[in-house]
């Protein structure tokens, strides 16, 4: 496979609307950047699907964002960085090109988590493939051994936001018995990080239900920090990042369906081009 070699937008993938929550972060951090989001909605959520199918999935988009000339791919969705991230850093780069980068958004957040519990004990909301993975209690338990981490999956919250219900009465529901479901498991919890790039849009819902003293941490800006100073430290790949301001979207599924959809994460209108994976 030959992949274009000049510098090219830094590449955002998400199985659906979720990661445009990361890209907004990373925007605001790295403004001078060119981005391509692809969104794979035809075939969200990728949550309650096997870890090869996820695996399957996510590669075939890593795939079509080199090609598409990006040299810096970024997993906005915690499913494919719990399922598929390790597999293609470790078995897909070597082959399709050395030199260029995937990156997670698990990471960047249990890097920081040492410094934002006192009580070392910390809780993941997340979707139930990212639950299932522990993937979070992996990393955290890598960098801080002491910290004990409990998580629970809250399977209708992201249908809950796609479907526009995040401020309807129903959503009360969901939100409030997956909170007392984590506290119930560990009453010690001081830190709860919302594992899924959806769920910042249930903010008012989670503050309403969160006890008081938890500390709520939304990935969005330490994986924008995390990918400033992962360009600092790697030039060779920041070179190879674009620099004109810019953002283009694509989707596998109905460009007027995600445009509408995008509105309710970024707050700005956009354009969308429909594209096929697989």
């Amino acid at each position: 496979m030959t992949l274009p070699q000049h510098p090219g937008p830094i590449g955002i993938f998400d199985s659906g609307y979720g990661g445009l929550t990361i890209l907004h972060g990373i925007r605001q951090v790295l403004p001078q950047y060119d981005y391509l989001y692809l969104g794979d909605n035809a075939r969200a959520p990728y949550g309650p699907r096997s870890f090869d199918v996820v695996y399957e999935f996510t590669r075939q988009a890593v795939v079509r964002l080199f090609e598409l000339g990006c040299h810096l791919v970024i997993l906005g969705c915690n499913t494919a960085s719990a399922k598929a991230l390790r597999t293609i850093q470790q078995n897909d780069l070597p082959q399709l090109d050395p030199t260029r980068r995937v990156l997670g958004i698990i990471r960047p957040t249990a890097e920081v988590i040492g410094s934002l519990t006192r009580s070392r004990h910390v809780g993941v909301l997340a979707t139930e493939g990212t639950i299932k993975s522990e993937s979070y209690k992996l990393e955290i338990q890598k960098l801080f051994p002491d910290i004990l981490v409990s998580g629970v999956a809250c399977p209708f919250w992201v249908p809950l936001v796609e479907y526009n219900e995040a401020d309807s009465p129903g959503a009360d529901y969901f939100v409030k018995k997956r909170i007392d479901q984590l506290m119930r498991l560990d009453p010690k919890i001081d830190a709860a990080i919302l594992g899924c790039t959806h769920y910042p849009l249930l903010m008012p819902k989670i503050l309403k239900y969160m006890p008081q003293g938890v500390r709520i941490i939304p990935q969005s800006e330490y994986v924008a920090d995390s990918l400033s100073r992962y360009l600092e430290r790697h030039p060779q790949i920041e070179q190879q990042c674009s620099k004109g301001a810019s953002v283009h979207y694509m989707t596998t599924e109905n460009p007027d369906k995600f445009r509408e959809s995008a509105q309710l994460f970024l707050h700005e209108p956009v354009e969308v081009e429909n594209i096929s994976l697989g």
